[in-house]
């Protein structure tokens, strides 16, 4: 409740503000404010509409998407957050006679219509902040009611503010109020960094970095006062995972720096391009450290394993694997082609199978019922005692199936099976039968496979969770220091301008400014 409450405040005054200094103008100026209300009224209900209309797409989703949307809401609302909280600690001292200079303008391009029009795409552009941010912020509170109604109540207030601003019975110091609740709206929009990455787990986007940091339900237990604050308004839940926790801090203490940093420590603007190439330069030094240094972190296994009955085999060339058997089992190479990914014991293998004509068998070309009970465990199905009492003329075929599981240029599994296919006639039977048999010829004991695929799978975690700090991360930390040393360079560049203007002052043009427009008017 108290997150949207100081949301709807803030956002809340931002419109209100631009609209009690339009509508102070008109007055002292004798100008009818009807068409300033017209177009107040028509944007605060396409604003509702906006909010009204994001919910009902998301409730039309199916689960997994609406967690996405959800995760798209608080990165774009986390944007609008940032985007207000830089530009109004920059331009809150003169807002009111920027506006004011806006609306003399307007005015002289026609009637007040052209003031309704700026009133109209100012509350516009804060209603859209408003319904993104506040929507994103409810996704994330445990009581929607109660975030609503913070949210109402600080509209309302922002409304009396402005009414008070514009009968002139209330003196706000717009510079000192928006300077501390920018401070809370950093750790709400810290919150929301933390929230919109759980959310994007939820829908399966981001699987990396999802280890339990720590566990703070002692500190908010739910329903608690301090439950309400930690996880309600800042948004931090009771199980942070490494990636929200690097999210968390990655957006606050810049925000807070960048912020609040005190002026007297600022660097001078001829030094300011020499301070970011240096930063630029440490996380470009640190975004390679980092690629470097972490290992990949997936197992590596032998290409040996011992076999039962008897025997060794080895695999090598991983890409077309090729086997031999030593020892009791000895055999031809066998060199596998077009493996096939599959999964074995929880691990990602690579299954390798060849088929060939099996060795010579000396099988009997006559078979008994007993035969029949020793090598099938059972008198085969189809087979009656009473009607088919044998003997049996025998015909066999033999072929034998060879595969292997491989995984990172190991070995993890092989076998080699014979599968016979037995053909009876005579001894009673009216058609022939065909049966089957499968026989081990040789294999890597079970527990020697189950173990190297369980090294695979915990392996494969592993990399899966240093590749945040192997790739992802470096690859935050390169993008910042790019955007930080363009930033440098533009500087450079307006230093080198302003030299060269103030050196020959009769060719000097006026320079683009970088600062964001307040501009609301209808041309």
């Amino acid at each position: 409740m108290l997150a949207t409450f100081v949301i709807g405040l803030r956002e809340g005054l931002e419109a209100v503000l631009v609209v009690s200094i339009v509508a102070a103008f008109l007055k002292r100026n004798g100008i009818s404010r009807r068409p300033m209300w017209l177009g107040v009224f028509a944007a605060v209900l396409i604003c509702i509409g906006v909010g009204v209309g994001l919910q009902a797409f998301e409730q039309a989703l199916p689960q997994a998407q609406q967690e996405g949307l959800e995760a798209i809401i608080g990165v774009v609302a986390v944007v609008f957050v940032t985007a207000m909280i830089a530009w109004m600690g920059k331009n809150a001292r003169g807002l009111k006679r920027e506006i004011e200079a806006e609306a003399t303008a307007a005015l002289g391009r026609g009637t007040a219509w052209a003031l309704a029009g700026m009133a109209f795409l100012a509350i516009i552009k804060e209603g859209f902040e408003t319904a993104v941010f506040l929507l994103a912020t409810l996704q994330a509170s445990t009581s929607v009611l109660a975030a609503g109604i913070g949210a109402l109540l600080g509209i309302a207030v922002a409304c009396l503010v402005g009414y008070g601003l514009y009968t002139g019975g209330v003196k706000l110091n717009l510079g000192r109020f928006f300077r501390i609740s920018s401070i809370f709206l950093i750790f709400v929009a810290a919150g929301l960094v933390l929230t919109a990455l759980r959310r994007a787990h939820e829908a399966g986007w981001i699987t990396i970095g999802q280890q339990h940091t720590v566990d703070l339900s002692w500190l908010a237990p739910i329903g608690s006062i301090r439950s309400a604050l930690i996880t309600g308004v800042l948004g931090i839940p009771s199980d942070p995972r490494v990636i929200e926790v690097l999210g968390w801090f990655a957006y606050l203490v810049p925000m807070l720096l960048i912020a609040f940093w005190p002026q007297r420590w600022r660097p001078s603007a001829t030094a300011l391009p020499t301070v970011k190439f240096s930063i630029a330069g440490a996380l470009a030094l640190a975004a390679a450290v980092l690629a470097l240094a972490i290992p990949a972190g997936t197992a590596a296994l032998p290409t040996t394993a011992g076999l039962t009955p008897a025997g060794t085999v080895e695999i090598s060339s991983a890409e077309n694997p090729t086997l031999r058997v030593t020892g009791g089992a000895a055999s031809t190479p066998i060199t596998f082609r077009d493996g096939t990914p599959t999964e074995r014991d929880g691990a990602r293998v690579t299954e390798w199978t060849q088929k060939g004509d099996a060795a010579d068998t000396d099988r009997p070309a006559t078979l008994t019922l007993d035969h029949l009970t020793e090598l099938f465990g059972r008198v085969p199905i189809g087979i009656d005692a009473l009607q088919n009492p044998g003997p049996f003329d025998a015909t066999w075929t033999a072929t034998a199936v060879t595969s292997v599981w491989t995984a990172h240029d190991g070995l993890v599994d092989a076998k080699s099976v014979e599968h016979e296919t037995l053909t009876l006639t005579g001894g009673g039977l009216a058609t022939s039968r065909t049966l089957t048999l499968d026989t081990t010829t040789w294999s890597v004991p079970q527990t020697t496979a189950t173990e190297r695929a369980d090294a695979v799978a915990a392996g494969d975690a592993l990399a899966r969770e240093l590749t945040l700090w192997r790739v992802w991360l470096p690859l935050a930390l390169g993008l910042a220091a790019v955007l930080l040393a363009l930033s440098a360079w533009r500087d450079t560049r307006a230093l080198r301008r302003a030299a060269a203007q103030a050196s020959n002052p009769s060719a000097a043009t006026a320079p683009e400014s970088d600062r964001r427009s307040t501009s609301y008017a209808v041309h």
